[in-house]
């Protein structure tokens, strides 16, 4: 596990409840330590601060996702709704408002790496279709028509959800258990942040939607009905 962060204090800290934890846990104070250290060894995890000198953690997140799929999360002393929308952009697979909890911050880690070990396996489980949406858990790879679709970790797992459950109105909370692997926290929109860039990915082209919100219900992928 990597934990970037340059408040040695807030590091050291982070560092003897993980370990006391079971956790084997590298320290970066800044953004290309951080970098270099996630290429000579992939962490399962990095926990990640917003404020970093020189190379911030909003690159150093998209570098790290552009990379591969290692889960991240994001710390950040900005609780604004923008704040948070902008690390999920940058490639953050959650993100914790400073100061924390360290039983939250764990049970957001056990989360992530829970999830991690059950996307592995899932991932060889052949094809799942549903109109002309085509997602291989193989080869990770994604097309609708034809039209191959790039999409992040957190959008493939949204999407592979909701191609596992055709037809059937998925609540809030479900999706954060099933896709995110933690509760509902009340005031977080990571699900409306992650299923606006599918949708627009998905709709590049002026295809129809597919994926429906179901007001004060949660979501639904199902094909388009005539008025």
């Amino acid at each position: 596990m990597l934990i970037v962060e340059d408040d040695y204090r807030i590091a050291a800290f982070i560092q003897r409840a993980l370990a006391q934890a079971g956790y084997q846990v590298k320290l970066a104070a800044d953004g290309n330590a951080a970098l270099a250290a996630a290429g000579s060894e992939p962490p399962d995890v990095v926990v990640l601060d917003v404020m970093l000198p020189g190379l911030d953690g909003l690159e150093v997140a998209r570098q790290l996702r552009a990379g591969g799929g290692t889960p991240i999360l994001m710390l950040t002393a900005r609780d604004a709704v923008e704040d948070r929308v902008e690390g999920l952009d940058a490639g953050a697979d959650d993100y914790l408002v400073k100061p924390f909890a360290l039983e939250e911050l764990l049970a957001r880690l056990r989360a992530l790496l829970r999830r991690r070990d059950v996307n592995a396996a899932e991932r060889r489980r052949g094809v799942l279709a549903f109109s002309d949406v085509v997602l291989d858990q193989d080869t990770h790879e994604v097309t609708r028509g034809g039209r191959r679709l790039e999409l992040r970790n957190m959008e493939y797992e949204l999407l592979a959800f909701f191609l596992r459950h055709p037809g059937r109105v998925l609540s809030r909370m479900e999706i954060f258990e099933e896709v995110w692997g933690f509760d509902f926290l009340g005031d977080s929109n990571v699900i409306e942040v992650t299923l606006g860039h599918l949708r627009q990915k998905l709709e590049a082209n002026g295809e129809p939607r597919l994926v429906y919100t179901v007001r004060s219900v949660g979501y639904v992928l199902r094909e388009e009905t005539a008025a």
